[in-house]
């Protein structure tokens, strides 16, 4: 009877550890990456920092850092900035290079380069889209041609990224 009860009850724990198993394993497949907050950061009495970071893969499927930040310096918009980090080894960019930004209806933007000097490591570039981010259509994919020293890095950018990007342009405020 002892032997009868242990067996029930060793097939009803591994059946659970398999039905968790299966409920776990469906929900990392299913689950995308989650979406960005809008950060702000007070860096002085009057300097804030507003920012958004994703993580995006680039067509070869390596992944990057993607941080769009705005500085607002006594009520006014210092810099709008988008910086591109890759993975170490795999990512050097080229300086002075512009960030070429493509829509989805084959419109080009340039993007100055603003680590044209020195830039804090090979595998980051930061750029200067201030004049560029209100013009780019937020319902339509694009792709960011990064200027990197071996091979050429393509990456999409959703519309719900792009979007989020002009909101902190226009709406976040002081």
């Amino acid at each position: 009877m002892r032997y009868r009860i242990w067996q029930l009850f060793s097939r009803f724990v591994l059946l659970g550890v398999l039905v968790l198993s299966l409920f776990l394993g469906l929900g990392a497949i299913a689950t995308r990456p989650a979406a960005a907050a809008i950060g702000q950061i007070q860096e002085a009495p009057d300097l804030f920092l507003y920012k958004s970071l994703y993580s995006l893969r680039d067509r070869a499927g390596n992944s990057w850092q993607v941080v769009l930040f705005k500085q607002v310096k006594g009520g006014q918009v210092a810099s709008v900035n988008l910086r591109l980090v890759g993975f170490p080894g795999l990512a050097k960019f080229s300086h002075p290079a512009a960030l070429t930004i493509k829509t989805a209806t084959g419109k080009l933007f340039k993007a100055e380069d603003m680590f044209a000097e020195t830039a804090p490591a090979a595998n980051v570039g930061q750029y200067d889209v201030k004049d560029i981010l209100l013009q780019l259509p937020a319902t339509e994919q694009l792709r960011l041609y990064l200027p990197t020293v071996k091979t050429s890095a393509e990456l999409p950018v959703p519309p719900p990224v792009v979007l989020e990007w002009q909101t902190i342009v226009i709406a976040v405020s002081n």
